[in-house]
């Protein structure tokens, strides 16, 4: 039997690559990626799947295709059967004893004591069984995914390259009137997007509002069956109920479908006094997994960039980890020339900087050391990024100020003095000067072979302008940071 499971594991290796070439990357790791073979004995091949909703979706869209693939490998196959691994069951949930959020799953190894992100596998949440009835599809909806308790406003570090994010956040979570119905939130890998929304989850449900917080995933594979079953008009009357709906990592949603029903989700919840925040790795336009329809009803909402944390920022971030840590290892401690040089060269994301910090604290604690320079750039050589920044050039300041006012290049460079023109084109000229070192003329010359003196006034009219407009002076800072990632 050991050697046909061995045989039959090559098998499935070949059957999922075959599956991968005809379905695509993405829909192959949406249904396949958590698909294990446990056994084939005589003319069945015996897979297990996490969930109950996956081994439903799979028997009824893929069955077939599945039987036909192994039929290659062994010809005497007849029928697929698929089990559900019964350690990943939930406990059944209802109305009246929903938890306050779905169980998470932790990943193997242990977070450190700056870990302010959640040490979820893949998607965050154990994915509950497809609900029965409307009472617990809505249950389940109204916990939404699982919140890290650590994630919360009085964690989280405030500088220049995230304050727009937290303070329309912010606004957002208390209900403010007068505040935004909805929020996109987009930025790189480890800068922020979670962290923001999982406090505003929390403070939200602090007043007293109903707030439902979902991964895209959890969106994807849980809430979208549920929309096709009877369950659909009491999870709809929940939806109804919300006040403030956070979506995170929607670049993960993919597929017609899903795509669809959260596109009519949106517009459910617009239809009452509901606020919507998402959080993306990349803009909406850049959203290639989104249909077109959907970009555009993003893009209606208000659209901020996270940009890469500034020294001020990270220095802020690593004071508070240390200070958070202290309060359960009093004799911790981190040399101010330490943090200087943490804060200066691990500047990839403020996951590297927890990262280094556990590094020093584990140091710390196995040998009874104490953090010293030395100790700081032994162990964290492969953090570290020292260089020279590299240099900016005029055409993306032009491609990244265009992007941010919906302009395109050619009205940049027109001779149109509309308003909507001049104000980017002023911006631009502004941005040139500080940030590449150009002479006027050249700026100029780069900007539809504009005379020197015009670049001068432009200059100096926004320098005049951010001094005054604090609002404006966030904007053209925000654009400068596009503008080096």
């Amino acid at each position: 039997m050991q050697v046909q499971n061995l045989a039959g594991s090559d098998q499935w290796d070949r059957v999922k690559k075959e599956l991968r070439n005809e379905l695509g990357d993405d829909v192959f790791s949406n249904w396949f990626g958590r698909v294990n073979h446990e056994e084939t004995t005589g003319d069945a091949v015996r897979l297990s799947v996490p969930t109950r909703f996956l081994k439903n979706w799979i028997q009824s869209n893929y069955e077939k295709q599945l039987v036909g693939l192994w039929k290659r490998e062994q010809d005497d196959i007849k029928r697929i059967e698929l089990t559900v691994r019964g350690a990943l069951r939930p406990r059944r949930i209802t109305a009246g004893n929903a938890p306050k959020a779905i169980t998470a799953r932790r990943i193997s190894g242990r977070p450190g004591p700056f870990s302010s992100t959640p040490q979820f596998g893949a998607g965050a949440a154990v994915i509950p069984c497809l609900a029965d009835t409307g009472e617990e599809a809505a249950a389940d909806f109204l916990n939404g995914a699982a919140l890290n308790p650590k994630l919360t406003f009085d964690t989280f570090a405030e500088g220049s390259s995230n304050s727009l994010a937290c303070a329309a956040v912010r606004q957002m979570a208390a209900g403010h009137e007068g505040t935004l119905d909805m929020l996109y939130i987009h930025s790189s890998t480890g800068i922020g997007k979670t962290h923001l929304l999982q406090a505003a989850a929390s403070e939200a449900r602090k007043t007293g509002r109903q707030v439902a917080y979902l991964s895209a995933e959890f969106f994807m594979y849980h809430l979208v069956p549920a929309l096709r079953t009877p369950a659909f008009p009491v999870l709809r009357q929940a939806m109804r109920s919300i006040d403030l709906l956070l979506v995170d990592d929607l670049q993960f949603l993919h597929g017609k479908q899903g795509q669809d029903e959260f596109a009519k989700t949106l517009e459910m919840l617009m239809e009452a006094p509901s606020q919507i925040i998402m959080a993306a790795d990349r803009s909406p336009d850049e959203l290639d997994t989104l249909g077109e329809a959907l970009r555009r009803r993003i893009q209606k909402g208000e659209v901020v960039g996270i940009q890469a944390t500034d020294y001020a920022l990270r220095h802020d971030i690593l004071k508070k980890r240390v200070s958070a840590a202290r309060r359960t290892h009093p004799g911790f401690s981190v040399p101010e020339e330490v943090s200087d040089y943490i804060a200066r060269y691990v500047i990839s994301s403020a996951r590297d900087l927890e990262g280094a910090l556990n590094r020093l604290f584990a140091h710390n604690q196995l040998t009874k050391q104490p953090v010293t320079m030395d100790l700081a750039e032994k162990t964290l050589h492969d953090l570290v990024r020292i260089g020279e920044p590299r240099s900016i050039k005029v055409e993306e300041i032009q491609q990244v100020v265009c992007k941010h006012f919906s302009v395109t290049k050619a009205d940049l460079l027109s001779s149109c003095r509309a308003r909507t023109l001049v104000r980017p084109r002023q911006i631009a000229m502004y941005i040139a000067k500080v940030m590449t070192g150009r002479s006027l003329p050249e700026i100029g010359r780069r900007f539809g072979n504009r005379d020197h003196t015009t670049v001068l006034h432009a200059v100096r009219k926004i320098e005049d302008m951010v001094s005054k407009d604090k609002a404006l002076s966030q904007e053209v800072e925000l654009l400068k940071r596009l503008v080096h990632t």
